[in-house]
C-alpha cells in the first residue's frame, strides 16, 4: 500500500486518520494542504475516485463566501474554483493508488488492507 494523507494539522479528522494507520503499522505519507496543496493530477484522480467534485466540498468550511460561490457556480467552473481554493475541500483526503476517500472513512480503509 502507498497511503497518502492530505490534510492540515488543525483538522481532527486528519489526526484520526493518521492514528488509524499508525495503530495498524501501515506507513503513510502526510501532506499538509496549507503548505503544499494537491497537484492537478492528484486533484483529478481524487475527483474520479470519490464520485465527483461535490463529494469533496466541505459544507462546514470556515470561508462561507467561497463556499457559497462554489456551490452556486456551474459544475464546469466548480472544479477549477475548488482547485484554486483548496480550503473548501473536506479533510482528510486519503489516497491508496487510484482509490481515495474524502473525510474520515475507516470502514473503507479497512478494505484496503
Amino acid at each position: 500500500m502507498n497511503i497518502q494523507i492530505f490534510g492540515t494539522k488543525k483538522s481532527s479528522d486528519t489526526r484520526k486518520a493518521e492514528r488509524f494507520f499508525k495503530e495498524r503499522g501501515i506507513k503513510f505519507q502526510s501532506v499538509d494542504l496549507k503548505e503544499k496543496g494537491l497537484s492537478r493530477g492528484e486533484f483529478n484522480s481524487v475527483i474520479q475516485a470519490v464520485g465527483g467534485i461535490d463529494e469533496m466540498i466541505d459544507p462546514k468550511c470556515k470561508d462561507k463566501d467561497l463556499l457559497a460561490l462554489v456551490t452556486y457556480i456551474s459544475a464546469d467552473e466548480r472544479a477549477e474554483k475548488v482547485y484554486e481554493n483548496q480550503g473548501v475541500i473536506r479533510q482528510p483526503i486519503v489516497r491508496n493508488g487510484r482509490q481515495a476517500t474524502v473525510g474520515y472513512a475507516p470502514d473503507v480503509w479497512k478494505t484496503w488492507q
